[in-house]
Formats: structure tokens, C-alpha cells, sequence
């Protein structure tokens, strides 16, 4: 589907069955009857409706997950069993990949070249590895003396709620259901109420490929209310958040005030992208800088949005990056042309809006873009915009804005550099331009970050964790560390 046209697009587009209704105990669920309106964001027109899910709903949800806990079929199968449905799971979204990138895209304007190629690839991928993963753990049984025998065991949490964003809807959503289903929990499921259709899809072909009821569940609505009511939850052991760190604050707050389930936390970032003049290749150091922070319109965590330039470069490397933002194919997210998309709606625009007119009063210099675009199609369209003369106190070079803003800002020496990069209260990711090996590990290790990527941005595949220090979270998605935090460790001492 890679090579169809535009065209192509807008007719499947036009004849899509979108979901509307809750996924719970394995079958669409209308819930109490209300319902709110998924606008797209490429056009403002309305998607659909869907459920508007409270806390009636999730209670119905949390319950079928602790009956297929405590009584059902999934934690009982063998590991082997599970990852076979997980594999299934797998082929299914292969199968209806063009769909299920074809609802992403609508919902929350991410280009369908993206959607496709990208976010759907990370889904497939995800399940796969950790069905092909499920029966290739081991527990432990350490040296002891002769009399006893010690077994050190990993068992399910129990009951996962987990609450995703709308930028990577099925991705996020993917890398928490996967390795919660792998180690026998079952999940209560809260997509963003920007982009639930996606998950709906989701839900509906996992209990296709023969997920039991009651092992996912999808509740939509709003975080104020269904996602309160989950982070509040008694019936729920484990929560599993992406998002903000605002939102994270209020998901501690509400395991205090609840069960204390254990909470992990992926949330915000600020990441530095450092480029030293000895670069390996200075042209593809700047062209990934424009590439990191337009990709997906900006909207990522680990967007590097604040570009560290040693200053003997520093016009070199801006104007290039300032000429791809100049050239960059803003447009209808269905044409496969793209290149960046709509933002995910009008007040999400505002917002990234007024942290542009934020640096500009700051004194900023703004290089290119700052405004919005395409305007006459009623879409959230914003340029590539580039700052640069930025000093590290400005909202621009502190706050995260979440949108295609590139903040650049000299150095001259590396002890500056690295100062500079970990002048933030986030710690999610950085990146490192240098052609000297001792550099790369001596200021890798300097930083502070989740995740440092050395003559590259962005890359990686599911064999590593990815997650943040400091006020960018805790605990660790993707990889066989995710499974930690759907699992309980339990020693057994037998005395012989």
C-alpha cells in the first residue's frame, strides 16, 4: 500500500468503518450512551462518535479483567500460548495494515507514509517479538547450602491499566499491551480521547485472533474523568502511563489515594542534540536534526528540540537545517507526498502558538516558519519553524512545546556543551555528533538521559529499553526489561 496514490487514499478513507463503541469482555460495549465527537484534524470535520466513557465503564472494564485473571484462561496457558495469540495478533495487523494506518492518520494528521511505513511497522513488530519472546524466560534458583532449595520466580501483576497519547496511538499502545499480555496480566486499555479509534480497531483484533474476554479491554473518554477513575481504581494492580508530567503527577497522587499500585511513568522531554565540529559527516548531522524535530510534526518526547551547535559551525549547521524546514512538504496527510502533517488540533495549535509568540518576546530570532499554513482546508497546519540566538532561560529552551520548533544554541567548549544539555529537568534522550571515540563515551555518559544516540537520532529496535531519568519518568517500555513491570517477584525457600 506504500505506492498508493492520493486518490487511492481519499476513497478508502471515504468508505472506512470507524469503531465508536468501548471494547469490553471481548465484545464492543456502548457503554452508558454518551458519546463525543473524534474531529480529525486534517480537515476539523467529525470522524465519528464514539462512547464517552466514566467510571461506570471502567468499573465494568476493571471487572472483566479481574475475572480473566483470577479465573480465566490467560495467566493459565503456558507461555508458548500466549505468544502464539500474540503472533496472531501480529499477522492480523499485518493484514489490515492499510486500515489501521488509514484511522491513525485521520485522527490525528500523522502523514499516511508515516502511519503506514512507521507506526504500523513498531505495532506488528512489537507483537511479534514478544510473542516469539513469552516462553523464553527463565526464573532463577541460586546456590544455596545443601539442606534448602531457594526459587527465585516471576509472576503476573495481575490487572494493568494503562493510559497512552494520541501521537503514536498504536505504537505506545502497542508497547504496553504486548509485554503485559506476554507475562499473563490483562489489561484495561485508556487511549486518549483525541485518537481511540485506532485502539478500538486494536482491541477488536486481538480478541479476532483469539485473546480471551476480559484479557483487553478499551474504555474512551476524557483523562479528568475515565482516566481519574482508572488511576483510582482498587481493582487495578499496575498502572502504565505515557503522557505529560503534569498528568503523571496527578497518576502518583491517585495510586497514594488508592491500592498504592505501582505506577511507571514515561512522560515529557527536552532532549539536546549535540554537534561538535568533528562530526563525521556535518550535512547528515543537520539534515537529521531537521528531520528529528519535524518528523511526526514534532509531536515526540524525544524530539530534539533543543539543537546544541558548537558555535564555529553554528551558521553552517542552522542555515542547513533552516533550508530543509524552508523545502519540507506540508499537506494533506493522505497524500503519501507528505512529509509532515497536521498537528493533532486546534487547541493543541494554540498552545504551540503562544510558545512561538513566547520567544519571540524573549528575544529570540525566529528563522523560519512560526506561523500556521494551509489555513482554507480548516486543518491544524503549522510551518517548520527554527530559533535560533536562544538562551537556555527563554520557555523555548526550558518548556516542552511539543510541536515542529527547533530551538539552536551555541557552545564552545564540550563541558559547556554537556552544562547545556543537562540544564533541564527532563531526561528522556540526547543525541552526539562526534567522530572521536572517547568523546562519544565520555559525554554519553555524562548525560543525562534515558537513551543517548551517538551519529544517529532516533534509532533502535525492541532488544532495547527506552525510557527517561529524572522528570522524564521511570521504569522501562520495550525490550525484556518492560516485563518488569508487569510482573511480581516472588522468592520460595524450601527447606529439605
Amino acid at each position: 500500500m506504500l505506492d498508493a496514490t492520493h486518490e487511492e487514499w481519499l476513497r478508502r478513507a471515504k468508505s472506512l468503518d470507524l469503531p465508536g463503541a468501548h471494547h469490553i469482555d471481548g465484545a464492543d460495549d456502548p457503554g452508558g450512551g454518551a458519546t463525543y465527537p473524534v474531529v480529525s484534524p486534517c480537515d476539523g470535520q467529525v470522524l465519528t462518535q464514539v462512547a464517552d466513557g466514566g467510571a461506570a465503564e471502567v468499573d465494568a472494564a476493571v471487572a472483566a479483567a479481574r475475572r480473566a485473571f483470577d479465573s480465566g484462561p490467560w495467566p493459565r496457558l503456558t507461555p508458548a500460548e500466549r505468544g502464539r495469540v500474540l503472533l496472531r495478533i501480529a499477522d492480523l495487523l499485518e493484514e489490515r495494515r492499510a486500515e489501521l494506518a488509514l484511522t491513525v492518520s485521520l485522527e490525528m494528521g500523522k502523514p499516511i507514509s508515516d502511519a503506514y511505513g512507521i507506526e504500523l511497522r513498531a505495532a506488528i513488530t512489537t507483537f511479534r517479538w514478544y510473542g516469539q519472546l513469552a516462553d523464553k524466560l527463565t526464573d532463577e534458583s541460586p546456590h544455596t547450602a545443601p539442606d534448602a532449595l531457594a526459587l527465585i520466580t516471576r509472576e503476573p501483576a495481575g490487572v494493568v491499566g494503562a493510559v497512552v497519547p494520541w501521537n503514536f496511538p498504536l505504537t505506545l499502545a502497542s508497547w504496553k499491551i504486548a509485554p503485559a499480555l506476554a507475562a499473563g496480566c490483562t489489561v484495561v486499555l485508556k487511549p486518549s480521547e483525541n485518537s481511540p479509534l485506532s485502539a478500538l480497531l486494536l482491541a477488536r483484533i486481538a480478541t479476532e485472533a483469539g485473546l480471551p474476554p476480559g484479557a483487553l479491554n478499551v474504555v474512551n473518554g476524557n483523562g479528568p474523568v475515565a482516566g481519574r477513575a482508572i488511576g483510582l481504581h482498587p481493582g487495578v494492580d499496575v498502572l502504565a502511563f505515557t503522557g505529560s508530567a503534569a498528568v503523571g503527577r496527578h497518576f502518583l497522587h491517585y495510586a497514594a489515594e488508592s491500592n498504592l499500585k505501582r505506577v511507571w511513568l514515561e512522560l515529557g522531554g527536552k532532549s539536546p542534540n549535540i554537534i561538535l565540529p568533528d562530526a563525521p559527516d556535518l550535512e547528515q548531522a543537520a539534515a537529521t536534526a531537521a528531520w528529528g524535530i519535524f518528523f511526526n510534526q514534532g509531536e515526540m518526547c524525544t524530539a530534539p528540540s533543543r539543537l546544541l551547535v558548537h558555535s564555529s559551525i553554528a551558521e553552517q549547521v542552522t542555515e542547513a537545517v533552516i533550508e530543509r524546514a524552508r523545502i519540507l512538504r506540508v499537506g494533506d496527510p493522505l497524500d503519501p507526498a507528505t512529509e509532515m502533517g497536521a498537528l493533532v488540533g486546534e487547541s493543541h495549535l494554540g498552545r504551540v502558538l503562544e510558545h512561538i509568540g513566547s520567544g519571540l518576546d524573549e528575544g529570540a530570532r525566529l528563522r523560519a516558519g512560526g506561523d500556521r499554513t494551509l489555513v482554507e482546508s480548516g486543518g491544524s497546519f503549522l510551518r517548520p519553524t527554527v530559533f535560533d540566538r536562544v538562551d537556555p532561560g527563554m520557555r523555548l529552551a526550558r518548556e516542552e512545546i511539543f510541536g515542529p520548533v527547533l530551538s539552536v544554541l551555541t557552545f564552545d567548549d564540550l563541558d559547556e556543551a554537556v552544562a547545556l544539555a543537562n540544564a533541564t529537568e527532563y531526561g528522556l534522550a540526547a543525541g552526539l555528533w562526534t567522530s572521536d571515540l572517547s568523546t562519544a563515551h565520555r559525554v554519553s555518559r555524562a548525560l543525562k538521559a534515558g537513551t543517548v544516540w551517538v551519529n544517529c537520532y532516533e534509532e533502535g529496535d525492541l532488544t532495547v529499553p527506552f525510557g527517561g531519568m529524572k522528570q522524564s519518568g521511570n521504569g522501562r517500555d520495550k525490550s525484556v526489561h518492560a516485563l518488569e513491570k508487569y510482573t511480581e517477584l516472588k522468592t520460595t525457600w524450601i527447606q529439605l
